[in-house]
Protein backbone atom coordinates (compact mmCIF):
# COMPACT_ATOMS: atom_id res chain seq x y z
CA UNK A 1 0.00 0.00 0.00
CA UNK A 2 3.03 1.99 1.15
CA UNK A 3 4.41 1.62 -2.29
CA UNK A 4 1.41 2.42 -4.58
CA UNK A 5 1.32 5.65 -2.74
CA UNK A 6 4.43 6.76 -3.41
CA UNK A 7 3.87 5.75 -7.12
CA UNK A 8 0.88 7.85 -7.19
CA UNK A 9 2.25 11.05 -5.82
CA UNK A 10 5.42 10.57 -8.22
CA UNK A 11 2.77 10.75 -10.88
CA UNK A 12 0.85 13.44 -9.90
CA UNK A 13 4.30 15.11 -9.52
CA UNK A 14 5.06 14.64 -13.25
CA UNK A 15 1.71 15.64 -14.11
CA UNK A 16 2.05 19.22 -12.01
CA UNK A 17 5.25 19.32 -14.39
CA UNK A 18 3.95 18.65 -17.86
CA UNK A 19 0.64 19.71 -18.42
CA UNK A 20 0.45 23.03 -17.19
CA UNK A 21 2.12 24.86 -20.19
CA UNK A 22 0.19 22.64 -22.47
CA UNK A 23 -2.92 23.63 -20.89
CA UNK A 24 -2.27 27.24 -21.64
CA UNK A 25 -3.89 28.86 -24.74
CA UNK A 26 -0.52 30.40 -26.41
CA UNK A 27 -0.19 34.55 -26.52
CA UNK A 28 -0.71 35.64 -29.68
CA UNK A 29 1.21 36.93 -32.17
CA UNK A 30 1.86 41.10 -31.28
CA UNK A 31 2.18 42.62 -34.68
CA UNK A 32 -0.72 40.56 -36.17
CA UNK A 33 -2.54 42.45 -38.94
CA UNK A 34 -5.35 44.33 -37.35
CA UNK A 35 -4.32 43.75 -33.94
CA UNK A 36 -2.38 46.24 -31.53
CA UNK A 37 0.63 47.91 -33.35
CA UNK A 38 -0.34 46.62 -36.76
CA UNK A 39 1.29 48.25 -39.55
CA UNK A 40 -1.62 47.30 -41.88
CA UNK A 41 -2.30 50.36 -44.18
CA UNK A 42 -5.56 50.85 -42.80
CA UNK A 43 -3.72 52.05 -39.71
CA UNK A 44 -4.08 55.76 -39.21
CA UNK A 45 -1.04 57.64 -39.06
CA UNK A 46 -1.42 58.40 -35.27
CA UNK A 47 -0.59 54.51 -34.65
CA UNK A 48 3.11 55.13 -36.29
CA UNK A 49 4.28 58.53 -34.11
CA UNK A 50 8.56 57.61 -33.91
CA UNK A 51 9.47 56.12 -30.55
CA UNK A 52 11.37 58.70 -29.75
CA UNK A 53 8.95 61.32 -29.36
CA UNK A 54 7.36 58.60 -26.69
CA UNK A 55 10.59 58.67 -24.18
CA UNK A 56 13.21 57.94 -26.85
CA UNK A 57 14.52 54.28 -28.20
CA UNK A 58 16.11 53.65 -24.74
CA UNK A 59 12.25 53.05 -23.38
CA UNK A 60 11.99 50.08 -25.10
CA UNK A 61 13.07 46.53 -23.53
CA UNK A 62 14.68 44.68 -26.06
CA UNK A 63 15.56 44.62 -29.72
CA UNK A 64 11.72 43.64 -30.98
CA UNK A 65 10.91 47.03 -29.92
CA UNK A 66 13.45 48.80 -31.96
CA UNK A 67 12.81 46.60 -34.72
CA UNK A 68 8.92 47.83 -34.28
CA UNK A 69 10.07 51.67 -33.80
CA UNK A 70 12.05 51.76 -37.00
CA UNK A 71 9.10 49.61 -39.27
CA UNK A 72 6.42 52.51 -37.88
CA UNK A 73 9.49 55.41 -39.02
CA UNK A 74 9.96 53.92 -42.49
CA UNK A 75 5.85 53.24 -43.16
CA UNK A 76 5.20 56.38 -42.04
CA UNK A 77 7.78 57.72 -45.01
CA UNK A 78 6.33 55.74 -47.65
CA UNK A 79 2.94 57.29 -46.89
CA UNK A 80 4.41 60.73 -47.24
CA UNK A 81 5.98 59.71 -50.34
CA UNK A 82 2.52 58.19 -51.54
CA UNK A 83 0.92 61.62 -50.74
CA UNK A 84 3.48 63.50 -52.33
CA UNK A 85 2.88 61.86 -55.44
CA UNK A 86 7.06 60.27 -55.41
CA UNK A 87 5.24 56.46 -55.21
CA UNK A 88 2.66 55.03 -57.14
CA UNK A 89 -0.01 53.24 -55.46
CA UNK A 90 1.51 49.96 -56.74
CA UNK A 91 5.15 50.04 -55.64
CA UNK A 92 3.60 51.92 -51.98
CA UNK A 93 1.58 48.16 -51.76
CA UNK A 94 4.90 46.45 -52.89
CA UNK A 95 6.97 48.18 -50.37
CA UNK A 96 4.56 47.83 -47.80
CA UNK A 97 4.33 43.60 -48.24
CA UNK A 98 8.27 43.79 -48.53
CA UNK A 99 8.11 46.01 -45.04
CA UNK A 100 6.17 43.77 -43.03
CA UNK A 101 7.99 40.34 -44.42
CA UNK A 102 11.07 42.13 -43.06
CA UNK A 103 9.02 42.75 -39.67
CA UNK A 104 8.21 39.31 -39.22
CA UNK A 105 11.54 37.83 -40.03
CA UNK A 106 13.31 40.20 -37.47
CA UNK A 107 10.36 38.95 -34.87
CA UNK A 108 10.26 35.66 -35.72
CA UNK A 109 6.54 35.88 -35.74
CA UNK A 110 4.88 32.33 -35.87
CA UNK A 111 1.68 31.41 -37.99
CA UNK A 112 -1.42 31.12 -35.37
CA UNK A 113 -2.39 28.19 -36.82
CA UNK A 114 1.15 26.54 -35.71
CA UNK A 115 0.29 27.13 -31.88
CA UNK A 116 -3.46 26.44 -31.35
CA UNK A 117 -5.39 26.17 -28.47
CA UNK A 118 -6.53 23.29 -29.01
CA UNK A 119 -3.44 21.51 -29.76
CA UNK A 120 -1.83 21.77 -26.40
CA UNK A 121 -5.04 20.90 -24.44
CA UNK A 122 -5.21 17.97 -27.00
CA UNK A 123 -1.57 16.54 -25.91
CA UNK A 124 -2.11 17.19 -22.54
CA UNK A 125 -4.85 14.98 -22.25
CA UNK A 126 -3.22 12.05 -24.15
CA UNK A 127 -0.08 12.75 -21.43
CA UNK A 128 -2.85 12.21 -18.80
CA UNK A 129 -4.02 8.70 -20.17
CA UNK A 130 -0.22 7.61 -21.40
CA UNK A 131 1.70 8.63 -18.51
CA UNK A 132 0.21 5.93 -15.39
CA UNK A 133 -0.52 3.46 -18.69
CA UNK A 134 3.42 3.38 -19.66
CA UNK A 135 4.61 3.40 -16.70
CA UNK A 136 2.76 0.77 -15.24
CA UNK A 137 3.34 -1.56 -18.29
CA UNK A 138 6.64 -0.59 -17.08
CA UNK A 139 7.41 -2.18 -13.98
CA UNK A 140 4.67 -4.99 -14.64
CA UNK A 141 7.27 -6.34 -16.97
CA UNK A 142 10.26 -5.09 -15.36
CA UNK A 143 9.89 -4.62 -11.78
CA UNK A 144 9.01 -7.53 -8.90
CA UNK A 145 6.58 -6.19 -6.41
CA UNK A 146 6.71 -9.66 -4.61
CA UNK A 147 9.99 -8.07 -3.31
CA UNK A 148 8.76 -6.08 -1.24
CA UNK A 149 6.58 -8.89 1.31
CA UNK A 150 9.82 -11.15 0.73
CA UNK A 151 12.55 -8.16 2.42
CA UNK A 152 10.02 -8.43 5.29
CA UNK A 153 10.20 -12.18 5.74
CA UNK A 154 13.04 -13.88 7.21
CA UNK A 155 15.70 -16.33 5.45
CA UNK A 156 14.65 -19.95 6.52
CA UNK A 157 15.98 -21.62 9.33
CA UNK A 158 16.28 -24.39 7.47
CA UNK A 159 18.41 -23.25 4.30
CA UNK A 160 21.87 -23.15 4.14
CA UNK A 161 24.05 -20.49 3.08
CA UNK A 162 26.21 -19.66 0.45
CA UNK A 163 28.98 -19.03 2.79
CA UNK A 164 28.08 -21.35 5.16
CA UNK A 165 28.38 -23.97 2.23
CA UNK A 166 31.61 -22.69 1.18
CA UNK A 167 33.05 -22.99 4.83
CA UNK A 168 32.15 -26.07 5.12
CA UNK A 169 33.94 -27.73 1.70
CA UNK A 170 36.97 -25.79 2.86
CA UNK A 171 36.77 -27.50 5.91
CA UNK A 172 36.68 -30.99 4.27
CA UNK A 173 39.27 -30.35 2.10
CA UNK A 174 41.62 -29.06 4.92
CA UNK A 175 40.51 -32.43 6.79
CA UNK A 176 41.68 -34.57 3.26
CA UNK A 177 44.96 -32.76 3.18
CA UNK A 178 46.00 -33.40 7.47
CA UNK A 179 45.30 -37.23 6.84
CA UNK A 180 48.08 -36.74 4.40
CA UNK A 181 50.29 -34.44 6.60
CA UNK A 182 49.50 -35.41 10.07
CA UNK A 183 52.39 -33.53 11.55
CA UNK A 184 50.95 -30.20 10.39
CA UNK A 185 50.29 -29.03 14.03
CA UNK A 186 49.04 -25.02 12.21
CA UNK A 187 46.76 -27.12 10.40
CA UNK A 188 45.20 -29.21 13.07
CA UNK A 189 44.57 -26.11 15.34
CA UNK A 190 42.91 -24.50 12.18
CA UNK A 191 41.03 -27.37 11.75
CA UNK A 192 39.58 -27.60 15.45
CA UNK A 193 38.39 -24.00 15.21
CA UNK A 194 36.84 -24.59 12.14
CA UNK A 195 35.33 -27.35 13.45
CA UNK A 196 34.22 -25.09 16.35
CA UNK A 197 32.32 -23.17 14.73
CA UNK A 198 30.45 -25.28 12.67
CA UNK A 199 29.20 -26.63 16.21
CA UNK A 200 31.26 -30.09 15.69
CA UNK A 201 32.64 -30.87 18.81
CA UNK A 202 33.51 -34.58 18.50
CA UNK A 203 35.55 -33.42 15.40
CA UNK A 204 37.11 -30.66 17.00
CA UNK A 205 38.34 -32.82 19.95
CA UNK A 206 39.98 -34.68 17.68
CA UNK A 207 41.56 -32.09 15.86
CA UNK A 208 42.93 -30.50 19.07
CA UNK A 209 43.95 -33.74 20.17
CA UNK A 210 46.34 -34.02 17.32
CA UNK A 211 47.36 -30.65 18.13
CA UNK A 212 48.08 -31.22 21.59
CA UNK A 213 50.32 -34.18 20.81
CA UNK A 214 52.41 -32.20 18.21
CA UNK A 215 53.02 -28.86 20.21
CA UNK A 216 53.16 -30.30 23.64
CA UNK A 217 52.38 -28.24 26.94
CA UNK A 218 51.57 -24.74 25.14
CA UNK A 219 48.74 -22.63 26.67
CA UNK A 220 46.43 -21.46 23.92
CA UNK A 221 46.40 -24.84 23.03
CA UNK A 222 45.56 -27.03 26.11
CA UNK A 223 42.51 -24.44 26.57
CA UNK A 224 41.24 -25.30 23.22
CA UNK A 225 41.09 -28.63 23.89
CA UNK A 226 39.27 -28.27 27.23
CA UNK A 227 36.91 -26.26 25.77
CA UNK A 228 35.95 -28.86 22.97
CA UNK A 229 36.05 -31.93 25.56
CA UNK A 230 33.57 -30.01 27.90
CA UNK A 231 30.92 -29.00 25.01
CA UNK A 232 31.33 -32.50 23.72
CA UNK A 233 30.46 -33.72 27.66
CA UNK A 234 27.22 -31.11 28.12
CA UNK A 235 29.71 -28.66 29.11
CA UNK A 236 31.06 -30.67 31.89
CA UNK A 237 34.47 -29.65 32.65
CA UNK A 238 35.35 -32.22 35.11
CA UNK A 239 38.51 -34.91 34.72
CA UNK A 240 40.41 -34.08 31.53
CA UNK A 241 39.57 -30.71 30.97
CA UNK A 242 40.12 -29.31 34.33
CA UNK A 243 43.36 -31.08 34.51
CA UNK A 244 44.47 -28.99 31.13
CA UNK A 245 42.91 -25.90 32.23
CA UNK A 246 44.79 -25.70 35.78
CA UNK A 247 47.82 -27.01 33.78
CA UNK A 248 47.50 -24.15 31.48
CA UNK A 249 47.27 -21.72 34.26
CA UNK A 250 50.10 -22.76 35.86
CA UNK A 251 52.14 -22.10 32.62
CA UNK A 252 50.43 -18.74 32.44
CA UNK A 253 48.51 -17.41 35.91
CA UNK A 254 47.39 -14.84 34.06
CA UNK A 255 45.36 -16.17 31.22
CA UNK A 256 41.79 -14.43 30.96
CA UNK A 257 39.99 -17.47 29.55
CA UNK A 258 42.26 -19.95 31.51
CA UNK A 259 40.77 -18.24 34.58
CA UNK A 260 36.71 -18.09 33.15
CA UNK A 261 37.45 -21.76 32.50
CA UNK A 262 39.25 -22.58 35.71
CA UNK A 263 36.26 -20.89 37.40
CA UNK A 264 33.94 -22.70 35.68
CA UNK A 265 35.38 -26.07 36.91
CA UNK A 266 35.48 -25.41 40.37
CA UNK A 267 32.11 -24.29 40.07
CA UNK A 268 30.51 -27.56 38.84
CA UNK A 269 32.61 -29.01 41.65
CA UNK A 270 30.88 -26.99 44.34
CA UNK A 271 34.19 -25.47 45.03
CA UNK A 272 32.81 -21.71 45.04
CA UNK A 273 35.10 -20.05 47.41
CA UNK A 274 38.19 -20.84 44.67
CA UNK A 275 35.67 -20.53 41.32
CA UNK A 276 34.81 -16.46 43.43
CA UNK A 277 39.05 -16.54 43.73
CA UNK A 278 39.57 -17.04 40.53
CA UNK A 279 36.82 -14.97 38.84
CA UNK A 280 37.82 -12.33 40.91
CA UNK A 281 41.44 -12.32 40.00
CA UNK A 282 40.02 -12.15 36.55
CA UNK A 283 37.80 -9.06 37.31
CA UNK A 284 41.06 -7.09 37.96
CA UNK A 285 42.35 -8.33 34.47
CA UNK A 286 39.44 -7.14 32.15
CA UNK A 287 38.95 -3.43 31.07
CA UNK A 288 37.38 -1.79 33.71
CA UNK A 289 33.24 -1.02 32.76
CA UNK A 290 33.49 -3.75 29.91
CA UNK A 291 30.73 -6.40 29.17
CA UNK A 292 33.04 -9.05 30.05
CA UNK A 293 34.13 -7.76 33.03
CA UNK A 294 29.64 -6.93 33.97
CA UNK A 295 29.28 -10.34 33.38
CA UNK A 296 32.47 -11.92 35.60
CA UNK A 297 30.99 -9.45 38.39
CA UNK A 298 27.47 -11.10 37.61
CA UNK A 299 28.82 -14.34 37.95
CA UNK A 300 30.80 -13.64 41.65
CA UNK A 301 27.23 -12.30 42.91
CA UNK A 302 25.68 -15.39 41.96
CA UNK A 303 28.02 -17.86 43.02
CA UNK A 304 28.15 -15.71 46.48
CA UNK A 305 24.47 -16.89 46.80
CA UNK A 306 25.17 -20.29 46.99
CA UNK A 307 27.91 -20.28 49.59
CA UNK A 308 27.12 -21.17 52.92
CA UNK A 309 26.27 -17.66 55.02
CA UNK A 310 29.64 -16.27 56.35
CA UNK A 311 31.41 -18.20 53.59
CA UNK A 312 30.80 -15.40 50.72
CA UNK A 313 32.17 -12.88 53.28
CA UNK A 314 35.13 -14.57 53.53
CA UNK A 315 36.12 -15.07 50.48
CA UNK A 316 37.28 -11.75 49.49
CA UNK A 317 40.47 -12.51 51.73
CA UNK A 318 42.10 -12.95 48.82
CA UNK A 319 41.75 -10.02 47.31
CA UNK A 320 42.29 -7.73 50.10
CA UNK A 321 45.56 -9.21 51.19
CA UNK A 322 46.63 -7.11 47.17
CA UNK A 323 47.18 -4.40 50.18
CA UNK A 324 48.62 -6.03 52.41
CA UNK A 325 51.13 -8.73 50.36
CA UNK A 326 52.97 -6.92 47.79
CA UNK A 327 56.60 -6.35 45.78
CA UNK A 328 57.91 -3.93 44.10
CA UNK A 329 59.95 -4.93 41.69
CA UNK A 330 62.16 -2.83 39.06
CA UNK A 331 63.52 -5.55 35.95
CA UNK A 332 66.66 -4.16 33.61
CA UNK A 333 68.54 -5.69 31.32
CA UNK A 334 72.36 -5.92 31.63
CA UNK A 335 73.73 -3.75 28.26
CA UNK A 336 75.95 -6.51 27.63
CA UNK A 337 73.11 -8.72 27.12
CA UNK A 338 71.22 -6.52 24.89
CA UNK A 339 72.06 -8.00 21.61
CA UNK A 340 71.31 -11.66 23.51
CA UNK A 341 67.59 -10.46 23.33
CA UNK A 342 65.21 -9.79 20.85
CA UNK A 343 62.44 -6.81 21.84
CA UNK A 344 59.38 -9.71 21.15
CA UNK A 345 61.03 -11.86 23.45
CA UNK A 346 58.78 -12.97 26.86
CA UNK A 347 59.68 -11.74 30.23
CA UNK A 348 58.92 -13.48 33.49
CA UNK A 349 59.12 -11.64 36.65
CA UNK A 350 58.14 -13.41 39.67
CA UNK A 351 58.74 -14.38 43.09
CA UNK A 352 59.24 -18.21 44.69
CA UNK A 353 59.53 -19.42 48.17
CA UNK A 354 63.13 -20.00 49.19
CA UNK A 355 62.07 -23.87 50.09
CA UNK A 356 59.56 -26.34 48.76
CA UNK A 357 57.42 -25.99 45.57
CA UNK A 358 58.84 -23.81 42.56
CA UNK A 359 55.70 -22.86 41.86
CA UNK A 360 55.54 -19.10 41.18
CA UNK A 361 53.74 -17.45 44.28
CA UNK A 362 53.18 -14.38 41.82
CA UNK A 363 54.00 -14.15 38.18
CA UNK A 364 53.90 -11.36 35.63
CA UNK A 365 53.98 -11.60 32.12
CA UNK A 366 55.47 -8.81 29.94
CA UNK A 367 57.94 -8.44 26.86
CA UNK A 368 61.61 -7.07 26.26
CA UNK A 369 60.08 -4.15 24.27
CA UNK A 370 58.77 -2.50 27.80
CA UNK A 371 62.09 -2.86 29.69
CA UNK A 372 63.06 -1.14 32.07
CA UNK A 373 59.77 -1.42 33.88
CA UNK A 374 58.43 -1.94 37.47
CA UNK A 375 55.77 -4.26 38.41
CA UNK A 376 54.26 -5.10 42.22
CA UNK A 377 53.88 -8.54 42.81
CA UNK A 378 50.96 -9.20 44.81
CA UNK A 379 48.39 -12.12 45.89
CA UNK A 380 46.09 -11.73 43.46
CA UNK A 381 48.89 -12.56 40.69
CA UNK A 382 48.84 -16.48 42.44
CA UNK A 383 48.54 -19.13 40.62
CA UNK A 384 46.44 -20.95 43.42
CA UNK A 385 45.13 -19.09 46.69
CA UNK A 386 46.73 -21.76 48.71
CA UNK A 387 50.25 -20.56 47.35
CA UNK A 388 50.57 -17.19 47.58
CA UNK A 389 53.18 -14.27 48.82
CA UNK A 390 51.35 -13.69 52.36
CA UNK A 391 51.90 -17.49 53.09
CA UNK A 392 55.96 -16.47 53.30
CA UNK A 393 58.00 -14.25 55.45
CA UNK A 394 60.35 -14.33 52.74
CA UNK A 395 60.41 -15.04 49.36
CA UNK A 396 63.12 -15.00 46.16
CA UNK A 397 62.85 -12.97 43.57
CA UNK A 398 63.55 -13.47 39.86
CA UNK A 399 63.30 -12.54 36.06
CA UNK A 400 63.70 -14.85 33.16
CA UNK A 401 63.85 -13.64 29.31
CA UNK A 402 62.15 -16.69 27.33
CA UNK A 403 63.20 -16.73 23.34
CA UNK A 404 60.61 -19.64 23.48
CA UNK A 405 57.46 -17.91 25.52
CA UNK A 406 57.93 -21.37 27.73
CA UNK A 407 57.43 -20.86 31.45
CA UNK A 408 59.42 -23.77 32.16
CA UNK A 409 63.81 -22.49 31.84
CA UNK A 410 65.34 -23.95 29.12
CA UNK A 411 69.00 -23.32 27.85
CA UNK A 412 70.03 -20.05 26.13
CA UNK A 413 67.13 -17.95 28.55
CA UNK A 414 68.67 -14.79 30.10
CA UNK A 415 68.10 -14.52 33.92
CA UNK A 416 68.34 -11.99 36.89
CA UNK A 417 67.99 -13.10 40.25
CA UNK A 418 67.53 -11.54 44.42
CA UNK A 419 68.04 -14.13 46.46
CA UNK A 420 65.77 -13.26 49.01
CA UNK A 421 63.32 -10.79 50.05
CA UNK A 422 61.46 -9.96 53.03
CA UNK A 423 57.84 -9.38 52.39
CA UNK A 424 57.41 -6.60 54.81
CA UNK A 425 60.41 -4.43 53.06
CA UNK A 426 58.11 -2.33 51.06
CA UNK A 427 60.93 -0.83 49.57
CA UNK A 428 62.04 -0.95 45.26
CA UNK A 429 64.02 -4.20 44.78
CA UNK A 430 66.14 -3.75 41.61
CA UNK A 431 66.59 -6.92 39.17
CA UNK A 432 68.95 -6.37 36.30
CA UNK A 433 68.87 -9.68 33.89
CA UNK A 434 72.67 -10.29 33.42
CA UNK A 435 73.06 -14.11 33.23
CA UNK A 436 72.25 -16.26 30.76
CA UNK A 437 71.19 -19.76 31.28
CA UNK A 438 73.36 -22.94 30.47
Amino acid sequence: MLFLLIAGVMVLIAFLIVLPPLWKSPPAPPFSKGGAGSISPQSGDGDFSPPFEKGGLGGFADQDQRNIAIARQRLAELKDQLQAGALTQALYDEQLIELEQALNDDLDIQSPAEASPSQGRWMASVLIVAIPLIAGSLYWALGNYQALSQAAQPAAANQPSPDLEKMKSMVAGLAERLQKQPNDALGWTMLGRSYRYLQQNDKAVIAFEHAYKLLGDQTEIMLLYAEALAFNNNEQLAGLPAELIFKALAIEPGNVTGLWLGGMAKAQTGDFAEAMALWKKLETLLPPGSEAQQEVQGLLAKVATQMPEGAAQASPQPVQAITTASIEVQVSLAPELQQSAGPGDTLFIYAQALSGPKMPLAIVRKQVSELPLTVSLTDALAMTPTMKLSNFEHVKLLARISKSGDAMQQPGDLLGVIDQVTLTDKSLHKIVINSPIK
